[in-house]
């Protein structure tokens, strides 16, 4: 080899091809000699010594059936998913039909039209169907024979249209229809076009919901779609509450001063976690006058109104009896907290979307259909202290309102507990970076342990302040750290 050639060499590709060409042929095996290449399957060679076959062929596999399968087309279920399925089959359109084991993938090649002028070159000489296309592919009649089937679930295609809708709207959706009847004639596929027109009509409530099999798609055709991920959400809080039992604490803020000194603290709180700042004796001085604080007109009413819901014990003790009811009870309770804030729209869902830092909460459409379901599993539960922190959750979550959907969320949650005579859950300035920081593990990671845990040393926290005297109250609050900063030292729990 010449001085210096080894340093001029270039980096090879992961996988090259075999090739008829005598050129190509000569310097396939010269990289082999030199120790460069070595063979993985069928005219498919690798520059890769440290990896499996297996492993090579399955993350390269769409460049090696675009060029093993010139003009074929990655179809049906594969052109949504991009992978082989879990039993390693993948699918094609090509000109015939038989299978091809590549080290654990089978290429299920079948015979059907070619690419569509429609259709996506994507990597060698693959193609990937239209969006249009797919969705009729999926709607094709299939018979898995042992292996998987060539299409989706149906459930499966219905929500990834509902999902379309939510998106695009029924502009979208409807041009999406328009594509496909186009492509339906070309490729004739009218039999499968009509269902896919039925199903659009269904979820636009222009055609009976009976065809449909999603209960996503069906909450949508009957008005009340839901956001599925959050649903799943709340899925995974109520299996975790459901199948583990819980401490209760008895209220023993028995007297009406005492509960009006606990509902003080807990107002004062719920707005401090909130940004509504108030030393706790200018707070006090306008719970006890009704008097706003001049230079903080708004704020000083949002104590007020929070302090007006928590402090009425009966009132306070009404629960959702049915969905209807939560839907009512939200926007009532949410008046009162917001009435000073116009701007916000007290007592009405929101009509835009809001965010915590990179999270964006529920779509404004999406907002009664999610809070409906997820009061399906609200139903079930018995535990007080299971019920408070799934609504808690909830709402939350879902965010229904432009503002003040933490203060409603803790309402929420301590309304369950009055009902049944328990303590209710004070959230001390302290303990907030915790508390905010479980619901967000829950969020973000599924992990309800967390935030139940949390909510359950607030609890326990909770339930040792009591009495008629507020001075007492509020000391004991002070030397349990409770008015500190989070970053300033650790809740403590009195003895």
């Amino acid at each position: 080899m010449e001085k210096g050639s080894e340093s001029k060499r270039l980096p090879l590709r992961e996988i090259m091809y075999g090739t008829s060409d005598p050129k190509g042929r000569y310097e396939i095996l010269k990289l082999i000699g030199e120790g460069r290449l070595r063979k993985v399957g069928n005219k498919i060679y690798t520059s890769n010594f440290n990896d499996s076959n297996d492993r090579i062929i399955k993350r390269n596999i769409l460049e090696i059936i675009g060029m093993l399968f010139p003009g074929s087309l990655l179809s049906h279920r594969s052109a949504f998913e991009y992978k082989p399925t879990e039993l390693g089959e993948i699918f094609v359109t090509y000109k015939h039909t038989r299978t091809v084991d590549l080290s654990g993938v089978k290429v299920k090649l079948m015979g059907g039209p070619e690419p569509h002028v429609r259709d996506t070159p994507f990597v060698g000489g693959l193609y990937v169907s239209s969006e249009p296309r797919k969705y009729l592919e999926n709607l094709q009649r299939t018979s898995s024979k042992g292996g998987t089937p060539k299409t989706l679930p149906l459930e499966i295609i219905e929500e990834k249209l509902e999902k379309k809708l939510q998106v695009e709207g029924e502009d979208g959706l409807n041009q999406l229809r328009d594509d496909a009847k186009k492509i339906a004639k070309d490729l004739n596929m009218g039999w499968e076009y009509n269902k896919f027109s039925d199903i659009i009509s269904a979820l636009l409530a222009t055609h009976t919901s009976d065809i449909l099999n999603s209960p996503l798609a069906i909450s949508r055709s009957k008005g009340k779609p839901f956001d599925s991920e959050r649903y799943d959400r709340f899925g995974v809080l109520f299996r975790y509450l459901s199948s583990n039992e819980f401490v209760n604490y008895q209220d023993k803020n028995e007297t009406e001063l005492a509960y009006s000194n606990f509902a003080f603290f807990e107002s004062y709180f719920s707005n401090y976690i909130e940004g509504t700042r108030f030393q706790v004796d200018d707070a006090k001085e306008i719970i006890d006058t009704g008097e706003p604080m001049p230079l903080k007109q708004n704020d000083s009413h949002d104590i007020l109104g929070t302090y007006e819901v928590v402090s009425n014990r009966d009132n306070f003790s009404i629960v959702p009896k049915d969905e209807d009811h939560f839907i009512e009870l939200l926007k009532h309770r949410h008046a009162i907290i917001l009435r000073s804030r116009l701007d916000m729209n007290p007592g009405k869902f929101k009509d835009r979307m809001n965010y915590a830092g990179s999270t964006a909460f529920v779509i404004p459409d999406l907002v009664v259909g999610t809070l409906g379901k997820g009061f399906e599993y609200y139903k079930q539960l018995q535990n007080p202290f299971a019920r408070a922190a799934y609504m808690m959750f909830i709402i939350s979550e879902v965010h229904p309102f432009l503002d003040g959907n933490g203060r409603l969320a803790r309402i929420m949650m301590n309304s369950e507990l009055t009902k049944l005579g328990m303590s209710k859950i004070i959230i001390p300035t302290v303990y907030r970076d915790d508390y905010m920081g479980s619901i967000k593990l829950l969020t973000k990671k599924d992990r309800p342990n967390v935030f139940v845990d949390t909510l359950m040393r607030a609890y326990l926290f909770s339930s040792k302040f009591y009495g008629d005297d507020y001075v007492s109250m509020k000391s004991k609050l002070k030397v349990n750290n409770s008015f500190k900063e989070s970053d300033e030292g650790l809740l403590l729990i009195p003895d």
